[in-house]
């Protein structure tokens, strides 16, 4: 499956941003699905997860209550809604596809760019 995340952007804090990631080749509802993010001098952090059909998903803390991932396998798209960002959530966030059976996310987007100004 290849992964391409768009939708990040600067906002300033209090505001808004959805992600998307949108997947092709392989059936998309054949894949576990996470956000990632990673901020300059800090290791990549799974910030979210959603399950094959939707009906599961996690959260990191951080994010508890302002964050939303969704999934619409029928548009080969994954989303992140992001509410009342924050400075600390500035970071390069990627998208990411697993199979199930494996624990290791092998798939990977190539990132896009979120800034939140204070």
């Amino acid at each position: 499956v290849q992964l391409q995340a768009s939708g990040g952007g600067l906002v300033q804090a209090g505001g808004s941003l959805r992600l998307s990631c949108v997947a092709s080749g392989r059936t998309f509802s054949s894949y576990y699905m996470g956000w990632f993010r990673q901020s300059p001098g800090k290791e990549r952090e799974l910030v979210a997860t959603i399950s094959r059909f939707g009906s599961n998903t996690y959260y990191v803390d951080s994010v508890k209550g302002r964050f939303t991932t969704s999934r619409d396998n029928a548009k080969n798209t994954m989303y992140l809604q992001m509410n009342t960002l924050q400075p600390g959530d500035t970071a390069v966030y990627y998208c990411a596809a697993r199979l199930g059976g494996s624990e290791a996310y092998a798939y990977w987007g190539q990132g896009t760019l979120v800034t939140v100004s204070s």
